[in-house]
């Protein structure tokens, strides 16, 4: 197969390339292997505990059937990784959140390398096995109490065992696979989860729509017009980028003259991607779990009324927390200054702006624009199908809505990148033996 050096692979090549190399290939199946292995943990029971009613009063609590969505059916079946990847995440939002108020953790991470980025991720795992055991303790005291089969302290010390167990088990495979497979593996987890709960959900939507009901037949056509519409719109922002252009300057290298030469500076419309959404999401969650597990009933009713997935003050709590994720993680993964220090070290200067805090100015203001209107259409896009699924009879899509969505789209499309990226180098490290 003849194949181009300087384009994008296509779909044939891709997959060509991953059934051919090794590399490629021994890291797809470790990220499926361990994807199957997390998934099957959800079904290994907690003892002790009535599933069955258990499930049925998760099914007519909303607020936890939202929680239950980002663990994959894991809460409602009492599995063993009941708590999936949501203390991992906790953890990292409060760490991210602490490296901008402490000023060593932030020196750790920008001025230590990648020795200051392992201490970071070892503080954030000790987080997320603290975090574990206090999600595990208020999902055991609040929760389970009332389908517990003989309750005892016994039964507390080894439940919560237990659930922070599976827990950690589950952020040490989303690592694995970020370093040894494909993709983000936190990222991928919670993509499993939700693709998990989406046959059950297109089920009912189906049956639904074969009752005959004119009024239900096209509010489940609606709203998978929506979410079509969406699925378009959330590629298009995925992969816009504004390119900034720089001229690299005439230099002398030994006796060789190296002329001036154009480039350019490729700033993403979404510099996040999905994390705005999985952070302002598992946020949101929080204190619903915190109220279920006080077992109290009025501020169960108040989380419920106010936080709830149908109610318009969750929406907007959720709009703002996607638009303070945006800037925050954007804020995080891209530093003007270092970028304005880099060009003038090349040698290189966007047009038009002098090298040094002219630059870092411009391109700060470029990046707070692009951030802006990108974290306007993901708040748009979140809470828009919830608004035309509350004024529709139809109410299936409640526990998936568009946080799902965009999660499942912007997964796959960073995991197709990270997958085409493979094949490139793989390809130009063909060329170099040959």
């Amino acid at each position: 197969m003849v194949e181009s050096r300087d384009r994008t692979p296509t779909a044939q090549e891709t997959f060509a390339q991953m059934a051919q190399a090794a590399g490629l290939r021994g890291r797809i199946l470790v990220t499926i292997g361990l994807l199957v292995f997390v998934r099957l943990g959800i079904f290994i029971p907690l003892p002790g505990i009535d599933r069955a009613a258990f499930s049925q009063a998760i099914q007519s609590n909303s607020a936890l059937s939202f929680v239950d969505l980002f663990a994959g059916g894991g809460l409602r079946t009492l599995g063993l990784f009941a708590l999936g990847i949501l203390p991992f995440i906790n953890a990292s939002i409060i760490i991210q959140l602490l490296t901008a108020a402490i000023p060593s953790l932030e020196d750790l991470q920008k001025n230590e390398g990648e020795a200051g980025r392992r201490k970071i991720s070892q503080i954030t795992r000790y987080v997320s096995a603290g975090w574990a055991v206090v999600q595990s303790t208020l999902l055991t005291i609040g929760l389970l109490r009332p389908f517990a089969e003989s309750w005892s302290p016994m039964f507390v010390v080894e439940t919560v065992l237990a659930l922070t167990a599976g827990s950690m088990f589950v952020m040490w495979a989303g690592e694995l696979i970020t370093e040894r497979g494909i993709g983000n593996g936190a990222s991928l987890l919670i993509f499993l989860n939700i693709v998990a709960t989406l046959p059950n959900t297109l089920g009912q939507a189906f049956d639904l729509a074969q009752t005959g009901d004119r009024a239900v037949v096209s509010s489940v056509v609606i709203l998978l017009l929506v979410f079509l519409a969406m699925v378009v719109g959330i590629v298009f922002v995925q992969e816009g980028t504004r390119r900034i252009p720089i001229i690299s300057a005439r230099r002398q290298v030994g006796r060789r003259v190296m002329m001036e030469r154009s480039s350019y500076l490729p700033l993403r419309l979404n510099q996040g991607g999905v994390m705005p959404i999985i952070f302002a999401s598992t946020v949101l969650t929080i204190p619903v779990i915190i109220a279920q597990s006080f077992n109290n009933a009025d501020l169960a009713n108040f989380i419920g009324k106010y936080l709830g997935p149908a109610s318009i003050w969750h929406n907007l709590l959720y709009f703002v927390l996607i638009l303070f994720f945006s800037f925050f993680y954007a804020s995080l993964i891209m530093q003007p200054d270092d970028m304005a220090k880099n060009l003038k070290k090349m040698g290189s200067s966007i047009p038009g702006i002098r090298p040094g805090n002219a630059t870092t100015e411009y391109i700060e203001g470029v990046l707070n624009r692009l951030t802006f209107l990108g974290a306007i259409f993901l708040g748009i896009v979140a809470i828009v199908p919830s608004i035309i699924e509350n004024a529709t009879p139809v109410k299936v899509f409640q526990g998936f809505g568009a946080t799902s969505l965009l999660i499942l789209v912007g997964v796959a499309i960073d995991t197709a990148k990270q997958i085409q990226t493979y094949v490139i180098s793989q390809r130009y490290e063909g060329m170099v033996k040959q």
